[in-house]
């Protein structure tokens, strides 16, 4: 397998994990990217462009993107924290104060935060919405506002999986008069330099490549196979439990390849980024970027990652822990260090910031596994990383 790009000195060990995957675990397509302290310090692509093709087919290239599914939710949180930020947004007030029609069901008393700390209490739709519906802004945020929360919002936690869009998209469009996707295209993406989009334009929609699930390779003889504990086998496998329920808000799954899909708004898993766009946009946020742009204020910075929800979550059924919209280090989601914030996707890419050393992070596949976090190729590109900074 060729890698292609470069990286700085002392950063060899990523390089070697990154052509690994290749040989050791199924990647077919991917890039890597790091940054430390605001500067490019890793960008590495390999593989094919299309998760199906043939091994001689179209390359990724160094702009190649990809959907990112969730690690979407990380760039999301960021727009309601610099709207929090620059006074425009109260975190700690009622949702219902911008958005009335979300009082109804008992949710009058959730605060802003909630939606962000995975705390509100509606992770599922009484009645799933299809693909064709879940596109549409008005019909999700209606549905969201008209369901009754399975818990009393704000008193615990689980992972609103895809009610996330509609959460976060709706009460940035009440606050601003925006769709969260242009707010990110014009406050984030495009002052910072990063490319990711949230609604793909139609004249990018060249540089995504096809996505697809791929199996992890066989176990080595010795090797360690590892196996999912029996509670969340379970909970993925009964169509009545939260976890079903919460992933499946929209059925039957949409076609991630579908341009209309890939156009369309959805913060909770459409975002679609290279890995540089990814990291980029991660020193974003604790640093200026190649001296140019930073984001979060320190303050905003240490808000986000401090921790608000922490244990058991009702819909992952693992400990999980959470900042405001940003999972943290720990055994569910292992990141660089305790101080580190970001978010996956399910199955495979990965973003993150570590503000005590610096290092933002980004890593984009076409190949999905089954895992909702600590992806086997992800977390062997994080090692690596750790091992740079011995």
């Amino acid at each position: 397998m060729d890698v292609n790009g470069a990286v700085a000195e002392g950063f060899e060990p990523v390089r070697q994990a990154f052509a690994a995957n290749f040989t050791d675990r199924g990647e077919r397509g991917a890039a890597v990217a790091v940054y430390r302290d605001g500067h490019k310090v890793v960008d590495l692509w390999a593989g094919t462009r299309d998760v199906d093709a043939a091994d001689d087919a179209a390359p990724w290239e160094q702009g190649t993107a990809q959907i990112v599914r969730s690690a979407t939710k990380g760039v999301a949180a960021a727009v309601l924290l610099l709207l929090h930020q620059r006074g425009e947004l109260d975190l700690d007030a009622p949702v219902g104060s911008y958005w009335p029609e979300y009082k109804a069901a008992g949710k009058e008393h959730t605060r802003v935060w909630h939606l962000l700390a995975h705390r509100a209490g509606v992770p599922v739709l009484d009645r799933p919405l299809t693909a064709a519906e879940a596109v549409d802004p008005e019909r999700g945020a209606a549905a969201v506002a008209a369901q009754a929360p399975v818990w009393e919002p704000g008193t615990d936690h689980g992972y609103h999986a895809q009610t996330y869009s509609w959460l976060t998209g709706e009460l940035v469009r009440r606050v601003t008069g925006r769709s969260i996707g242009a707010w990110i295209a014009q406050e984030i993406a495009g002052p910072v330099g990063a490319d990711l989009w949230v609604g793909l334009p139609a004249g990018e929609a060249h540089r995504a490549g096809r996505v697809g699930p791929v199996e992890a390779p066989a176990a080595q003889p010795g090797g360690l196979r590892i196996r999912p504990k029996r509670s969340l086998a379970e909970a993925y496998g009964d169509p009545a439990s939260l976890t079903r329920r919460a992933f499946g808000a929209i059925s039957p799954g949409p076609d991630e390849n579908d341009p209309a899909y890939r156009a369309a708004v959805l913060p909770a898993s459409n975002g679609i980024a290279t890995a540089d766009g990814l990291a980029r946009f991660y020193a974003s946020l604790i640093g200026e970027v190649d001296g140019g742009v930073r984001l979060f204020t320190p303050e905003t910075a240490a808000r986000a990652r401090a921790e608000v929800s922490a244990g058991p979550d009702r819909v992952l059924v693992a400990s999980t822990r959470f900042g405001l919209g940003y999972m943290l280090h720990g055994g569910a989601a292992p990141l660089l260090g305790p101080g580190s914030f970001g978010h996956p996707g399910r199955g495979g890419a990965l973003g993150f910031a570590d503000p005590d050393s610096g290092i933002a992070f980004g890593y984009v596949t076409n190949g999905f596994r089954s895992g909702v976090t600590a992806d086997p190729r992800a977390q062997a590109l994080v090692r690596a990383v750790r091992a740079s900074l011995a």
